[in-house]
């Protein structure tokens, strides 16, 4: 095309038609993306709010949720964008589908994990500072993430469990309600005086002040053994006055059955010599 066919007046009207139309479109993609961000900051922000005004949502799970709207405001934005400049967008979409299906698959652990950490945090079966037992180990929990629970054994052991395995698994909380029984064992001689042992243990445990006075002690005698007459008691306690009561109690029965001539036997036996 020469000078002159390139100034004719249907030329430079198609240009000029031409240059209107990606002009337009390039100002229409612009808004679409300068708005599409304002609305995608504005969702994460109002997913944020509610995440904070729900008792059952901590900050960790609203920032997941405020990221996955964003993300997902921001993915549609762009393929709108790219629409305005003639971007086959169906093809892109199932592109995409495809891409986020394989992704899908290989992750398939990760996801799993998170998906259980959203319920574990949505949920809370337990929470930081308690002493539970999870998937077989028991410790204090130390955070709870979106793919792990990190928890401290007794002996400050760190244990990493991925959140499958803790939300797939049984969760026992020694720490969820505010008050625990505590079980104690006592053993005495056959010829001790059962109901004086009894007034000992009750006397004894009932002396410390953690112990509560409603529900009452309960005393019983368990089991009639092979060298033992095996009492029970039970208390109910604040949880977290639990082991101190348990280790006290112990001990002050020992003291208190000592001062009291209450035997604690050993296992014998007695042979009986037959004569001949």
């Amino acid at each position: 095309m020469n000078l002159e066919e390139f100034l004719n007046p249907e030329t430079m009207a198609v240009l000029a038609e031409r240059g209107i139309a990606a002009g337009t479109n390039l100002i229409l993609a612009a808004l679409i993306l300068i708005v599409g961000f304002i609305v995608a900051g504005w969702a994460r922000s109002g997913v944020r709010k509610m995440a904070a005004s729900s008792e059952r949502l901590d900050d960790t799970l609203g920032n997941f949720f405020a990221s996955i709207v964003y993300y997902a405001v921001i993915a549609v934005v762009i393929i709108a964008v790219l629409g305005k400049f003639g971007v086959e967008t169906t093809s892109m979409v199932a592109a995409l589908g495809a891409i986020t299906l394989a992704i899908g698959f290989a992750l398939q652990g990760t996801l799993s994990n998170i998906a259980a950490g959203v319920m574990i945090i949505a949920f809370r079966p337990y929470a930081i500072g308690d002493w539970v037992e999870v998937a077989g180990v028991a410790g204090t929990v130390k955070d709870v993430n979106l793919f792990t629970t990190i928890m401290a054994t007794g002996d400050n052991k760190k244990i990493i469990i991925p959140n499958g395995q803790a939300w797939g698994d049984v969760i026992t909380n020694y720490s969820a309600n505010p008050t625990r029984r505590v079980d104690f064992g006592f053993s005495i001689d056959y010829g001790d005086d059962i109901d004086k042992a009894m007034a000992v243990i009750k006397e004894t445990l009932m002396a410390d002040e953690r112990v509560h006075r409603d529900p009452d002690i309960f005393l019983a005698v368990t089991a009639h053994g092979e060298s033992s007459v095996d009492l029970a008691a039970r208390v109910w306690v604040n949880t977290a006055d639990y082991w101190g009561v348990r280790f006290d109690g112990l001990k002050n029965v020992k003291e208190a059955f000592d001062k009291n001539g209450i035997s604690i036997p050993y296992p014998h036996r007695v042979n009986i010599a037959k004569k001949g």
